[in-house]
């Protein structure tokens, strides 16, 4: 597998367009599409929130359903979320106007939006936004970067990533190159649970549309699901990827080792979006990563990780440079999972040092300087030793600043 620089471009057969429709945001894109040459498999997982964005419940109908699709409508500004029928009746509405311009169905467009909850986005906008796109639709890289920038809201930076691996050919022995990209946005309202998070994955792979749905499932639970920048889960977490098959590879119709290898490439690029979201939580100075490691099960690991990069103590510790570990130990201790505090082992690791937090069952003494330092890196890592068995996880977040408040305590206006 090869990191390339790419996004949702970078497959064979994906084409991407933005553009400036005013549905909130003025002087600025704020709609994006992403359409495929030819009809693609389609899987994705969406928010645990009982309240859910009308977009959220299109997806789902037709991933559940028939389980493909061809394009991609976003909007940002406006989340058409808490609407009722008027907020469906407007996904089917945009997915119309988008499905006549490209000349496909209604039901192949997949709607996706982001924003403020509550208003409803305008009908006139989103319709015209789409015919917009549809005709300036483009296979470059740059029309993959300015989609990617067109659905933030509050990110600082838009998010992309992409990967190429080898899978055997149709014919003949000769392995062909697939491609996997992605997008994806998320700033503030980030505690995924599936998992305002957005997230569109694009690939040339021929793959099995339930073997794609398991992938995906399974990838998003050490991805996405193990980030956390304020804990709270948005009405319209959605993560989607679209399958064409352009690359030319033997389908895959079986968890073989060409699953494994594809299934390797999903969780990479998924990773590397995930922590580019915790990274860039609103306002934050600080990445920090959570590792734990030797735990007697994935998910009390997974939950372990989970409750240190959520707790807001932590987040203060490391926005105020301040080594109190005692934060540490208190969120691994309300967590759920039971352990013995006297086995852990607590550390705090930089770039080239580490620094020993506690060992058997006390805080250590340390050399605060060293731990200042490695607090001032713009990554912050923990990891804690169980001590129980061999399973591990990893969750990241960011530090909770000033500029979290201030951003949203005026965010709709």
């Amino acid at each position: 597998m090869k990191r390339i620089d790419g996004g949702v471009t970078a497959a064979q057969g994906f084409l991407a367009a933005s553009c400036e429709a005013n549905i909130k945001y003025k002087g600025r894109t704020d709609m994006a599409m992403v359409f495929s040459a030819a009809p693609c498999a389609a899987a994705g997982v969406f928010t645990s929130n009982k309240v859910k964005a009308a977009p959220v419940l299109w997806d789902r109908e037709i991933v559940r359903g028939s389980g493909t699709a061809q394009a991609v409508v976003v909007n940002s500004g406006i989340a058409n979320a808490a609407t009722g029928e008027a907020g469906l009746a407007l996904c089917r509405a945009a997915a119309e106007a988008a499905g006549k311009a490209l000349r496909i169905p209604a039901e192949a467009v997949l709607i996706g939006s982001t924003g403020v909850i509550g208003p409803l986005p305008p009908a006139d906008r989103l319709a015209a936004g789409a015919e917009k796109l549809a005709a300036s639709l483009a296979d470059t890289r740059e029309a993959g970067t300015a989609a990617s920038k067109a659905i933030m809201t509050t990110d600082t930076v838009n998010k992309e990533a992409a990967v190429t691996f080898e899978l055997p050919a149709c014919a003949g022995e000769e392995p062909v190159t697939v491609t996997l990209g992605g997008m994806s946005k998320g700033s503030g309202m980030i505690h995924p649970n599936m998992c305002t998070m957005l997230a569109y994955l694009t690939t040339d792979c021929a793959i099995d549309g339930n073997l794609l749905q398991q992938a995906v499932s399974a990838v998003v639970q050490d991805t996405f699901n193990m980030i956390s920048v304020d804990g709270d889960t948005s009405t319209n977490d959605t993560l989607l990827v679209l399958a064409n098959g352009l690359a030319g590879n033997r389908p895959i119709n079986e968890a073989d080792g060409s699953y494994a290898l594809f299934c390797e490439a999903l969780n990479a690029v998924c990773r590397e979006l995930a922590i580019k979201m915790a990274a860039d939580g609103e306002g934050a100075t600080h990445l920090i990563e959570m590792r734990v490691y030797n735990a007697d099960t994935k998910e009390n690991a997974r939950t372990l990780a989970r409750s240190v990069v959520s707790s807001s103590l932590v987040k203060a510790m490391v926005f105020g440079k301040d080594a109190n570990c005692g934060r540490i130990l208190c969120a691994l201790g309300y967590a759920g999972p039971e352990f013995d505090p006297a086995k852990i082992e607590l550390f705090l690791d930089g770039k080239a040092e580490r620094v020993t937090f506690y060992t058997a069952g006390r805080v250590q003494e340390f050399d605060e300087d060293r731990a200042l330092a490695i607090l001032s890196e713009p990554e912050v890592r923990f990891s804690c030793d169980m001590h129980m068995g061999q399973e591990e996880a990893t969750a990241w977040g960011c530090d909770l600043t000033y500029d979290y408040v201030k951003i949203n305590g005026d965010y709709r206006s």
